[in-house]
């Protein structure tokens, strides 16, 4: 029998308690109602911003505190980002899961230190490899005796300002053995942006989720906030929190045929 599909979802960064319960709560609700297996994602810092001055986000001991906060609350699995090989140790006792950011997936000290976590390890592919080449950073991650990983896609560099996402991705990293999550956010980013800040089209997040969904992917990550405008990091690529449940209606519809 096939596992239930999973949602990675939260805000990019966490900037405050009331809005990372908020989206916690809501999500939890639509995915129990679909049958979908929930982890709220919410990044305690973030490492890789373009400009000095960007957000990285708020003191990181608040940080992590609310993400523990969170799944206390609603009795889900939290999941953040790591980027130095000092930090999984530490974020290990406040998250379930771990992840690698795709710029760092072959980081060979970041992954060691994280597998040693115990935590899972969702490894997004580089922006600049091939499916294929994900097997090297999965067999640093088990050389721990870890099993328990992940690997993601999040769109190819395509040109200096843009991504593409290859429809045959998911299909090609399955045959790794481990599940596949698809980044339906970060895949419409269009980085590299002369003002420093990266855009987006997030009209095309559910295109490719349903896409995703219809090759196999095990998981989805959505970055989701209610006023994705208002938002300080990554505004031009979350999804409004009220459309996540349609899109997630169509995946389910999807997965649920190919069963």
């Amino acid at each position: 029998m096939k596992k239930p599909l999973f949602l990675i979802a939260g805000p990019c960064a966490i900037e405050e308690e009331s809005t990372a319960m908020h989206i916690a709560g809501e999500v939890k609700a639509i995915c129990e109602n679909l049958g979908i297996h929930y982890i709220f994602k919410g990044s305690y810092e973030k490492a890789n911003r373009s400009k000095l001055d960007s957000f990285t986000g708020i003191d990181s001991e608040e940080a992590l505190r609310i993400l523990k906060a969170v799944g206390d609350r609603y009795g889900v699995e939290t999941l953040s980002d790591v980027h130095e090989s000092n930090e999984p140790e530490m974020v290990a006792k406040y998250v379930t899961h771990l992840q690698i950011p795709a710029f760092l997936c072959r980081q060979t000290k970041l992954l060691l230190a994280a597998g040693r976590s115990g935590c899972t390890v969702n490894i997004k592919k580089g922006q600049f490899l091939s499916p294929e080449a994900m097997q090297f950073a999965i067999e640093k991650i088990r050389s721990t005796g870890n099993d328990k990983v992940w690997v993601c896609e999040r769109g190819t560099t395509f040109g200096y300002n843009d991504l593409v996402v290859d429809a045959t991705s998911v299909f090609r990293m399955k045959k790794l053995g481990v599940p596949v999550v698809m980044d339906c956010t970060h895949s419409v980013q269009r980085p590299n942006q002369s003002s420093g800040v990266t855009g987006g089209d997030p009209e095309y997040i559910e295109t490719i989720a349903l896409s995703a969904v219809a090759t196999g992917a095990d998981g989805l990550f959505l970055e989701v906030h209610p006023e994705p405008h208002k938002a300080q990091s990554d505004p031009y690529t979350m999804l409004q929190l009220d459309k996540l449940e349609g899109i997630l209606q169509k995946c389910m519809k999807i997965r649920n045929s190919l069963n």
